[in-house]
C-alpha cells in the first residue's frame, strides 16, 4: 500500500505541519519506506485475534479511590500561604484567555 503525495499533503495537514514540495517529496519517500517495513506483518494469518488499542489490552482506571488522611491534610492558612494572591479559600491566578481578572 504506497503513500501518495496526496495522501502526506493529508496527513501533514492534519498534523499542522507545513511541507515545501521538496520536503513532500522526501517525506512521501521516507514514509512509504516506513510502510514497506511494516508488510511483512501483514503476511501473517490472524482471523482470530482481536485487535489491541491499548498495549495492556483491556486495562481500564487504575486510580485509587480519593480517601480522606487527616494527618496529612494541609490547614488552609498553611497551603495559602505562600500564594502570590489568594481570595477567600481559592489561589488566585492570571487569566490564561486573555479575558482580564473578574473580581
Amino acid at each position: 500500500m504506497a503513500l501518495s503525495e496526496k495522501d502526506v499533503r493529508g496527513i501533514a495537514e492534519y498534523a499542522k505541519i507545513a511541507l515545501t514540495d521538496d520536503e513532500l517529496t522526501e517525506m512521501t519517500a521516507y514514509m512509504n519506506n516506513a510502510v514497506s517495513i511494516l508488510e511483512p506483518i501483514l503476511q501473517y494469518d490472524l482471523p482470530d485475534v482481536e485487535p489491541t488499542f491499548h498495549p495492556i489490552g483491556s486495562l481500564s482506571n487504575v486510580m485509587r479511590d480519593d480517601e480522606l488522611e487527616p494527618a496529612r491534610d494541609l490547614p488552609l492558612d498553611v497551603a495559602l500561604e505562600n500564594a502570590g494572591s489568594a481570595r477567600d479559600r481559592y489561589f488566585r491566578v492570571p487569566s490564561i484567555l486573555g479575558e482580564g481578572e473578574s473580581e
